[in-house]
């Protein structure tokens, strides 16, 4: 689903399809061929395709196809080099990193060290507003290019990134954090050429990449963005996919329909409506497995004095029936969720969520009263309508309604990058769906990039949620000498959270994908919420 990768925001139900705008994805321009092109459903993407500007599913499984970054995560969550020669460190606070040669852009430029240190200086500047811009404070010298609102940095580099040759930089870290090569697999670390700093609106929609496929023509907004295959590239004679086609789809349903019939290729999100009979109508070409994402209902505690009671969120947690959403709604194809951290990354605990992930009509109503409750008893929840959460917003709405006695309307965005907006502008002042996919595979990500205070402005914290206790714990986590004592550590604060109940934990994604006939069965995968285009095999 586009659900993992990357912890970005997850624009899907992932079981809950999104479906197709006019373009369909219909005709045989929508399905694979035998000249090794074939098509997926995307929705669309937030921003254009800027790698530092990406924090969402749609628009990550694009640029993933279109650079190629120093790591890259393996079906067992690990991280094995990709364009990096070797990573290097003995203390966790100074790496080394080597490029392998061989590397260029699709404009012929050559990749090198500085590439990657322009686009990370470029991505930590406040002043360019990029949405990954938090996932760099841990480089030393990001403070300075983050003063604050109405405050201008004194500088535009990173006293922490310093060239040594073409093919080589150090990056020094503001303290020790050793999964730091985890991060580096989020494509938000991806180098740039000098073409993108010499017009970067103009690469949104014809991006230059260094990865295995390269744009033709350019990015055709709420219709398609087709890929072609980069013939120089280090690795271009492993692919047999020569070319992508994404399409953009809106409408529920559409995109499963179009699979079906042969015009459409790849579908990492399988409605609801397609799940009873999806074994039957698929066989070997439906794939199931694990996935990273957790969906939410979120809160804007810091712009909705409302919501900032603990116990109000609670009494909501606990009227939520998570079983009968996992079993009834998403047909066993979701988990009942019990902590902020998947299941699938170290250092989860099951039903460490207790009590206030567990339905209890009784307690809610007594943790409601005691709260003083909602203006009006009335509560508005928001969701995006492309990515199919309407069945299971409005189920979680009957049951607030049933459990708590009070009034819930639901409001419907039509698109995934408007309820992002509005988030992000801090406008939005209901409550909200969300849902998140590992950026990289560590606990820590499930927590800093999203409950932690640097993300408030610069990164993904659109609760405006505050705890001290929760910043101390992370940080002291960075810097435990060991992965045990760090794990530990972040279990702490994760405690803090299911405590406070930012947000509200109500499933765990599993993937369930599919492929047309022209794939050969068992070569699809999707790792960290992408399609790994080089184990796909053709018919």
């Amino acid at each position: 689903m586009r659900g993992a990768r990357s912890a970005k925001w997850v624009a899907m139900a992932a079981v809950v399809a999104l479906g197709a705008t006019a373009c369909g994805g219909g005709g045989s321009e929508g399905s694979g061929s035998s000249n090794g092109i074939v098509s997926m459903e995307i929705g669309e993407p937030q921003h254009g395709l800027v790698p530092s500007n990406t924090y969402e599913s749609e628009g990550g499984e694009v640029v993933a196809a279109l650079f190629t970054g120093l790591v890259k995560l393996q079906e067992d969550n690990t991280v094995s080099l990709d364009m990096a020669q070797s990573i290097e460190t003995t203390d966790n606070k100074v790496w080394t990193i080597k490029l392998k040669e061989g590397y260029t852009f699709h404009n012929g430029e050559k990749v090198t060290s500085s590439s990657f240190i322009d686009a990370w200086n470029y991505a930590a500047n406040q002043e360019n507003a990029q949405e990954t811009n938090a996932l760099f404070n841990y480089i030393e010298g990001y403070p300075a290019l983050n003063p604050g609102e109405g405050k201008k940095p004194a500088t535009d580099k990173l006293s922490g990134l310093k060239q040594a040759d073409d093919l080589t930089f150090q990056v020094t870290l503001e303290r020790p954090f050793a999964p730091f090569k985890s991060l580096l697999s989020f494509s938000a670390f991806s180098p740039l050429p000098k073409a993108f700093f010499e017009d970067p609106k103009k690469f949104e929609d014809q991006p230059i990449g260094n990865g295995p496929f390269k744009i033709q023509g350019k990015f055709e907004h709420n219709q398609k963005i087709d890929l072609v295959a980069y013939d120089k590239h280090p690795d271009a004679s492993k692919y047999e996919v020569k070319g992508i086609n994404f399409r953009v789809y809106q409408d529920p349903d559409t995109h499963h329909k179009d699979l079906l019939a042969g015009n459409l290729d790849v579908e990492d999100d399988i409605p609801v409506s397609g799940m009873p009979t999806v074994k039957k109508d698929l066989g070997d070409r439906y794939v199931e497995a694990p996935d990273s994402g957790v969906g939410y209902l979120g809160f804007p505690l810091a712009y909705n004095k409302a919501f900032q009671k603990p116990d109000l969120r609670r009494a909501i947690s606990m009227s939520i029936d998570r079983k009968a959403i996992s079993e009834k709604i998403f047909v066993g194809t979701r988990m009942p969720a019990d902590d902020f951290i998947s299941p699938i990354i170290p250092g989860y605990r099951q039903g460490a969520c207790g009590e206030s992930c567990t339905l209890n009509p009784a307690k809610a109503k007594e943790l409601y009263k005691q709260s003083g409750g909602l203006p009006n008893d009335t509560l508005e929840l928001s969701y995006n309508a492309d990515g199919g959460h309407k069945d299971w917003i409005e189920a979680v709405a009957n049951q607030i309604r049933a459990n708590l006695g009070i009034k819930v309307n639901v409001k419907p965005y039509e698109q995934f990058q408007g309820i992002l907006n509005d988030l992000g502008d801090k406008k939005l002042q209901a409550g909200f769906r969300m849902a998140w996919s590992m950026d990289y595979p560590n606990m820590e990500n499930y927590l800093r990039p999203i409950f932690s205070k640097v993300a408030i402005d610069n990164g993904s914290n659109y609760a405006g949620y505050v705890n001290e206790e929760f910043e101390k714990l992370i940080a002291a986590a960075d810097k435990a000498p060991s992965e045990a004592e760090s794990t530990k550590l972040y279990q702490q604060a994760d405690d803090v959270l299911l405590k406070d109940m930012p947000y509200i934990p109500v499933y765990f994604y599993t993937l369930n994908a599919a492929h047309s006939d022209k794939i050969k069965p068992g070569t699809l995968k999707v790792v960290g919420g992408e399609v790994q285009w080089d184990a796909v095999k053709l018919n």
